[in-house]
Order: C-alpha cells, then structure tokens, then sequence
C-alpha cells in the first residue's frame, strides 16, 4: 500500500491511499465535518487528478474519517467564485468526467452539499444511521448547483417535499429516493463497498468509461441523436483491442487480460448463461 502525501507541508485534510488498483480518498477534516472548503475541495480534486492519471488506478472510493461524512458548504468561508479558487461545481464536473468509476462508502452524516457528493457517485452506499437532508432553506439559501445532480435521480414529488423542509431523514429513505444505491447497517458497509469495488474490478477499463458516459449523456440526447451516438459507441468499442481481448476471453472461457485475480473473474463471469 503507497500513501499520497503533500509536498508543500500544507495540512492534509483529504488522504489518498492506494491498493491493487483501488484508489481510497478519505475526506478527513473532522474538526470542520468536511464541510467544502476551499482547501479541501483543492486537495480532493488534487487526489482525483492523481487517481485519473494513475493507469494502474481502475476503482476510486470515497470515504470519510468522523461522524460526519460532508456537511455542505463551508459556512465560516464560503465559496464566493473568486478567480483561481476552485469551486464545487468543479469537484462535481471532475467525478463526472473522470473515465473511472466512483463508489462512495458514506460512513457519518451527509446534508446540503455533502448531498452533491453523494448524488455525484457513480455507486454510493451510507451506513443506515447516517442522516441525509437538503438543510439549505433552514439557513436562507437553496439546493442550486446540488439539484443539477439530485434532481434525475428523484421523483419530482419527492424532491420538492424534501427540498422545501429541509429536513433530515436516515439513509435508506435516501436510498429509497434514489440518491444513494443503498443503506446497510455499519457492520456490513465495508462488504457492501467490496462487493462492488469486485464487480467493477472485473469490468474492462474502457468498458467502465464507456458506461459513465452512457448514463450521462444518453438522457440530455433526442432518440436520434442517441441511436446515432449509442451505435457509433458501440462500433468502437467491438473494435478496440479491449473489446476483442474481452470477447476472445470469454469465447476461450478464460478471465480478460484486465483481471488481475483470476479465481474472482471465474467466479462472477455468467459464461454458461448467455
């Protein structure tokens, strides 16, 4: 295992660790609940920079150390938009743009702009104790730049009732609304978060990105554009040296060159069920 450390002497307010091939970020301002400062957004679109230029690098989780998962914006500073600072809505566009996979492993409390973070995953699990909530209106704001995230996950109902309270709720009933993946109890958040991280494992880099970019465009597409986009894609990526190293593999019933534990490939890949 190999540590990411600061070169500058600044406080390390998000860790980075890596091991066969998962990346774990760990949101670790306890003293301010990893609310979104300007320092930690810095540093953690520093540790996705580092994960996203990392080949070896093919799963990213974020984590947290506390109670506190993330509470939102940084209300002793807040973001402002000043020039050179970066913002939230660049942390929220990097997970989306980022070619490989986030699973967020929601240990603590997660409100506000913590909400984003949880919406921005590409997979998220929370401990069922966790409280989650757009607590925004309580303090005479909205939910703005979070809702583009939120927002097509939700039915629209629900978003408006929780929107409007700005109450807090546990997290299976977030799990329920489709901002998180699911709600498990604490002593069953680390398998659930293995049990995903193996499956993503199994599945080839390029394929992986390929997905992201499925389920962020598709929606924001007219039929045909999507059929023209989706075909074109998938032409590609038949063709790439990944997709045939994936079809050989399965026709030779054998683990793609990508899976580096042969016994885990063969034990999830369904070749007598196709």
């Amino acid at each position: 295992m190999s540590t990411v450390e600061s070169n500058t002497g600044e406080t390390m307010i998000v860790e980075s660790t890596k091991n066969q091939g998962v990346m774990t970020i760990t949101l670790a301002d306890e003293e301010n609940r990893n609310a979104l400062s300007s320092d930690l957004i810095a540093q953690l679109l520093s540790a996705i920079d580092a994960a996203d230029a990392d080949r070896e690098v093919r799963v990213i989780v974020l984590t947290n150390r506390g109670r506190v998962f993330c509470a939102g914006a940084d209300l002793k500073a807040p973001s402002t938009g000043r020039r050179g600072v970066p913002t939230a809505v660049e942390l929220f566009s990097r997970f989306a743009e980022s070619p490989k996979p986030f699973v967020g492993r929601i240990n603590g409390h997660c409100v506000a702009g913590g909400m984003g973070i949880a919406a921005a995953m590409d997979i998220s699990v929370a401990v069922d104790t966790a409280k989650m909530g757009f607590t925004e209106v309580r303090i005479g704001v909205a939910p703005a730049m979070i809702s583009v995230l939120c927002l097509p996950k939700m039915r629209s109902a629900e978003a408006s009732e929780a929107f409007l309270r700005g109450n807090r709720f546990l997290a299976p009933e977030a799990a329920r609304m489709g901002i998180i993946n699911a709600a498990v109890p604490a002593d069953r958040l680390d398998q659930k978060v293995d049990e995903i991280v193996s499956d993503l494992m199994l599945g080839g880099p390029q394929a992986l990105a390929a997905c992201k970019a499925l389920t962020r465009k598709v929606s924001t597409m007219s039929l045909e554009e999507a059929f023209e986009w989706t075909s074109q894609l998938s032409a590609e990526l038949f063709a790439s040296d990944e997709g045939r190293e994936g079809m050989r593999a399965f026709v030779e019933k054998r683990p793609p060159s990508w899976v580096s534990d042969p016994g885990t490939a063969l034990g999830h890949t369904d070749t007598d069920d196709r």
